[in-house]
């Protein structure tokens, strides 16, 4: 039989661009590095941006919108911000059939627009904290664009905050962090992530701080999955964001940033799927349960219709295929391909001896069930199999991460997977090595896995990769 998709094994980027392909997923747009999400990929995102905007606003946070274009002049006032974004700008200096008087930037992310109404708005401490949040596409001229992973314009949620003391912006910073990003990665998606800080050399263009969370995928790859920055006054100071105090001083705000985008798509695909396609964790799908009608036969449509109607009922995310005209086979492959995780087929067969058969696409295999249980033994392996991708990319991230002590070795394991060094025993001198060989110091932690204050502290370790 022919193959559907190029095995990770012999060709991992061509696997990728497969499993997009095959499972509808995006597309390459008209301009290069732009991407169209198709509804398969577009519905997954959706169900990302429901549970990350449920989790956000529970961090206090509220949605508001700005600007797509930002005078170029706002960027020029953070000097290290526009220095970090120069090269990726899209800039717009012919409009209205005239040249503009000044030039305007495509929204590579709205710190200095957002930092311009923040000045506006915050007068007094009582202001404080300003919590913001907007969903928008940002541009940022990418030379090698991958679809989903690196793309010229790209979906996203960016959060800004203003606070009266530089220790509540660290800790709404961190909240951020673990409240919304972890917990949405881990039990949504699936995904083990390192949680740590970025190194002066890696940290966002402008921040005091930036705190990143780190995946691995099934290639040994690191793909940074989000980050949250502390940006100290270095904004505030540009922007003018003042505030009267309790003891009537005026004051700069303490400010903070903090995204993830449409990026976490990829990392979906590139960290649990297989040489059969995509594999979704239950919580994330938009489909959990797909039902299939195999082919017509005695009351065979009536029942594929009563069960989808059943897991409905009982709150299953639910599909349901009935086109006998197309084979069977195919169907099957395509449910596969697009990572259904439970596919529920009803054939005159097994409904003759009163059972249905549960496809399950984390752990493989069938298995016939009684038609009057199912609704319940899916619900069961819905969960178990939500744990069940969870345990399996964390046994291979653990399997293929290696203690070393020297940037040699680092250098080494990081052709397969991360590299975990003493920090003390690489350095900034010996980050700067590293980079010249195209890997990086991913994050620093702490010997109990939490994030450091600062990379002076002593005993930490450094995550070392290859990255996206």
């Amino acid at each position: 039989m022919a193959r559907v998709l190029t095995p990770q094994a012999e060709d991992f980027p061509r696997w990728y661009q497969d499993v997009i392909n095959k499972a509808e997923l995006a597309d390459n747009g008209p301009v290069r590095g732009t991407m169209v999400i198709r509804p398969t990929g577009y519905a997954i995102w959706e169900r990302i941006q429901s549970e990350m905007d449920d989790r956000i606003k529970l961090a206090g946070a509220q949605n508001a919108y700005f600007p797509l274009f930002i005078p170029e002049s706002y960027l020029k006032r953070e000097a290290q911000h526009v220095e970090g974004f120069s090269p990726e700008l899209a800039v717009v200096t012919h409009a209205g059939g005239k040249d503009l008087d000044e030039p305007v930037v495509v929204r590579p992310t709205s710190e200095t627009v957002i930092g311009e109404f923040m000045a506006k708005w915050v007068q007094s401490y009582r202001d404080l904290p300003l919590l913001l949040n907007q969903w928008a596409n940002v541009v940022r001229w990418e030379l090698r664009p991958r679809v989903f992973l690196r793309t010229s314009e790209f979906l996203w949620q960016e959060g800004h905050t203003a606070h009266a003391s530089e220790a509540d912006a660290r800790a709404y910073a961190r909240r951020i962090l673990h409240e919304a990003y972890q917990d949405l990665m881990v039990n949504v998606l699936a995904m083990p992530v390192i949680v740590g800080r970025k190194t002066t050399a890696e940290r966002f263009a402008g921040a005091t701080n930036t705190y990143t969370l780190e995946a691995m995928m099934r290639d040994g790859k690191a793909l940074q999955m989000g980050t949250s920055h502390e940006l100290g006054q270095n904004f505030a100071k540009a922007f003018g964001i003042e505030f009267t105090g309790d003891s009537g001083t005026r004051e700069y705000a303490w400010t903070t940033s903090w995204g993830t985008s449409t990026r976490m798509v990829g990392g979906l695909i590139m960290c649990h799927g297989d040489d059969s396609g995509l594999r979704v964790p239950p919580r994330l799908a938009p489909i959990q349960a797909h039902v299939m009608v195999v082919k017509s036969g005695d009351a065979v449509p009536e029942t594929a219709a009563k069960l989808r109607d059943a897991l409905r009922d009982a709150g299953v995310r639910v599909g349901f295929d009935d086109r006998t005209d197309t084979p069977f086979g195919r169907r099957a492959v395509d449910a596969e391909l697009k990572g259904y995780p439970i596919r529920v087929e009803v054939g005159p067969r097994d409904l003759a001896a009163g059972n249905v058969v549960l496809a399950r696409r984390s752990t493989g295999g069938k298995t016939p069930v009684p038609v009057d249980k199912a609704v319940d033994e899916i619900q069961a392996a819905l969960a178990a199999d939500q744990q069940a991708l969870y345990d399996q990319a964390l046994a291979f991230r653990e399997a293929h991460t290696v203690d070393v002590t020297t940037p040699d070795d680092a250098v080494a394991a990081a052709a397969t997977g991360f590299a975990r060094i003493p920090w003390s025993a690489l350095g900034a001198a010996g980050e700067a090595e590293l980079n010249k060989q195209a890997v990086t110091v991913r994050c620093l932690v702490r010997a109990d896995g939490s994030v450091p204050d600062s990379e002076d502290e002593p005993e930490l370790t450094a995550y070392v990769a290859r990255s996206y």
